[in-house]
């Protein structure tokens, strides 16, 4: 008999789209290194080659440089422990990564806790993972996480955006301002015009 779980068709697009973004998508898991590199190969998880899957005794019995460079290069971490996958998050952020990490059990929540950005399961998830996290998903989905990655960007670039807008008008207004007071000289213009200013924006 044999039991089969495939993974969700948008959790597949929305690897993808985290890809396409410049997102590095890694896989840890306690499970056996060819399950785990099976359901990454479902997943779409391999972008330029073959899968790269370390184990949890590899990074046992790696150094600190060592972990480093495979935290970086490894796609899959199999055979896990809570140790490690908080080994691997922080080897990831010494070398200036920003890090989120996804979990929904005790054993994830000190990783949780150490990554940039915690995101736990709200419907499977236990206390202690939501507790540690800064994230709580309502629907357990991965294709949420890829949506609010997204819409945090445009957000990011319309605020951008406005303030390159508003600098170069102004900042030379209150440029002018400024040397106007250090130099004693006259308003260059009219006060009233503050005052209407001050009393639109309440």
């Amino acid at each position: 008999m044999g039991i089969i779980n495939p993974p969700r068709p948008e959790a597949i697009t929305a690897i993808a789209a985290c890809q396409g973004a410049g997102i590095k998508v890694k896989m840890i898991t306690g499970d056996h290194a060819g399950t785990a590199k099976a359901i990454g190969e479902a997943m779409g998880l391999a972008q330029d080659g073959d899968l790269v899957v370390y184990t949890g005794k590899q990074i046992e019995q790696a150094s600190r440089a060592e972990l480093q460079q495979m935290a970086l290069t490894g796609t899959i971490f199999a055979r896990t422990s809570p140790e490690h996958k908080l080994r691997l998050v922080q080897a990831l952020q010494q070398q200036g990564e920003v890090v989120a990490m996804t979990g929904d059990g005790v054993n994830d929540a000190p990783a949780l806790k150490q990554a940039d950005v915690g995101i736990a399961m709200g419907i499977k998830g236990s206390e202690a993972s939501k507790e540690a996290a800064d994230i709580v998903l309502a629907d357990d989905n991965f294709s949420t996480i890829a949506a609010a990655v997204a819409e945090g960007r445009t957000i990011y670039d319309n605020l951008r955006k406005a303030i390159l807008f508003i600098l170069p008008t102004n900042g030379a207004q209150g440029l002018v301002m400024l040397c106007a007071v250090l130099f004693g000289l006259t308003f260059p213009l009219p006060r009233y015009k503050f005052f209407g200013l001050i009393w639109l924006s309440l």
